[in-house]
């Protein structure tokens, strides 16, 4: 540990998908929140998607995302609930005009989908059937609402993106995206998924279990109806908590002698 700083460096090893993995990090040795540690956990989920980009590649494929191929960005891409505290306080530290800009596109988004009752079917996710739930997904898609960030077809928060963002990658031709049919996206094959991880060791009685995201076009709304969970844990803690919900093992903390699973 680093005394001056309070920070604490150090290498976990193992194996995901058969495939040799290695991660240096640095982390808080004092308890910190979980917004505290976001920007980890999106250094992480940014490796994780990178070796699983890798093997894409190794098997001749390559990613055909990139900016100005805005498609992906009306989905109804699903928040960690750290990750909606973190969006409603990037939005509040926006400059004027743009921050009422920002937030009417929000305040928007979420009218039409009150309106055509998409979030009251979402309340009742969890009873459906998966064939009904990408048909939950795929009734969002139709309505081409793009994401409050979306510029010019690009991220403008590209650096902040959600997780779920990150993860979502495609090789197939890039304008098959904004009209996908059976077979004509054939997106990158995740070996782990962080996001899902994130929403699990950062959910608190604030969630409705039955959904267990936040969708994104709903975060600041959600954000300012909860208090966010302000209690703090070591960076280890959070490494070990998230690493055990990743690989549903135990992962030696930093400073042991690394093993692989």
């Amino acid at each position: 540990m680093n005394q001056e700083t309070d920070w604490v460096e150090g290498k976990i090893a193992l194996k995901i998908g058969g495939l040799p993995f290695e991660l240096e990090m640095t982390v808080p040795a004092k308890p910190v929140t979980a917004r505290r540690m976001l920007p980890v956990f999106q250094q992480m989920s940014n490796s994780f998607v990178g070796l699983s980009v890798d093997a894409a590649e190794t098997a001749g494929r390559k990613v055909s995302c990139k900016a100005g191929c805005g498609a992906c960005c009306r989905q109804p891409v699903p928040l960690a609930e750290v990750e909606a505290f973190a969006i409603a306080a990037l939005v509040e530290e926006l400059p004027e005009p743009k921050r009422t800009e920002i937030r009417k596109r929000f305040d928007d988004a979420c009218r039409h989908f009150t309106e055509t009752g998409w979030f009251d079917r979402l309340e009742r996710v969890g009873e459906l059937p998966p064939d009904e739930r990408q048909k939950l997904v795929t009734e969002y898609f139709s309505e081409g609402i793009p994401c409050p960030f979306l510029e010019d077809e690009s991220c403008s928060i590209h650096e902040s993106r959600p997780l779920a963002c990150r993860e979502y990658l495609v090789t197939s031709p890039a304008e098959n995206c904004a009209q996908p049919k059976a077979g004509n996206v054939e997106g990158i094959h995740l070996l782990v998924k962080p996001s899902a991880t994130l929403c699990t060791i950062t959910k608190t009685e604030n969630m409705n279990p039955a959904v267990n995201f936040v969708p994104m076009i709903l975060s600041l709304r959600w954000a300012g109806s909860f208090e966010e969970d302000e209690s703090g844990r070591t960076g280890e803690e959070w490494m070990a908590e998230f690493f055990k919900n990743l690989t549903k093992s135990e992962i030696p903390g930093f400073g042991e002698a690394p093993r692989t699973n």
